[in-house]
């Protein structure tokens, strides 16, 4: 294996192209509320939830949003209606995240909307989005690439991470994520 001459320089590092979304004074405030309400161990949803919506996160109805979750840019969030963050979530939405309805992203799941290149000397930031589909579920513990669509109904379980999109109605383990079945909702009479 060749080594090439050139060297990775991260004191040159820019972000020209980055768009933060808001203005930095904004992004203080932000850190300043979420630090104090949002990441806290305060019970309950509601104020999580207003606190989201004013900072420009697209919340829907019947969201519930547990305590100690991370969130880079609520302005950069959409949760539908119904959708549960468990304790401890790190929404890292350098990129949009969408979470649809009645999808449940759980205890210290991990959303990375950002990476670099390292194939350049500067290391350039590379955003991609992350869409988590309706009725889909982001078990404990795992984590989430840049890029990723969660299809709808699909489920990532526990301590798993992916890169690649997961198709909807499968369940997928491991790292990286390999799909190993069909995920089937029975009634409510267990049929």
């Amino acid at each position: 294996m060749s080594k090439k001459s050139s060297k990775v320089d991260l004191s040159s590092f820019d972000n020209p192209m980055f768009e933060r979304g808001r203005s930095r004074f904004v992004e203080f405030l932000w850190i300043i509320t979420s630090s104090l309400f949002v990441n806290s161990w305060i019970p309950g949803s509601s104020h999580r939830v207003l606190l989201l919506r004013l900072f420009g996160g697209a919340v829907g109805s019947k969201v519930v949003l547990k305590p100690c979750i991370k969130i880079k840019f609520p302005w950069k969030l959409s949760i539908g209606d119904s959708a549960w963050i468990g304790e401890g979530v790190w929404i890292d939405n350098l990129a949009h995240v969408w979470i649809g309805n009645n999808a449940c992203v759980s205890q210290g799941a991990y959303l990375c909307t950002g990476s670099h290149d390292w194939s350049a000397e500067k290391f350039d930031l590379i955003t991609q989005t992350i869409e988590i589909e309706d009725s889909a579920w982001v078990a404990a513990k795992t984590t989430v690439g840049p890029g990723v669509t969660i299809g709808e109904g699909a489920v990532l379980g526990l301590g798993s991470s992916t890169s690649k999109d997961l198709l909807p109605w499968t369940v997928y383990s491991g790292a990286p994520a390999k799909a190993i079945k069909e995920r089937i909702i029975r009634d409510s009479e267990g049929t």
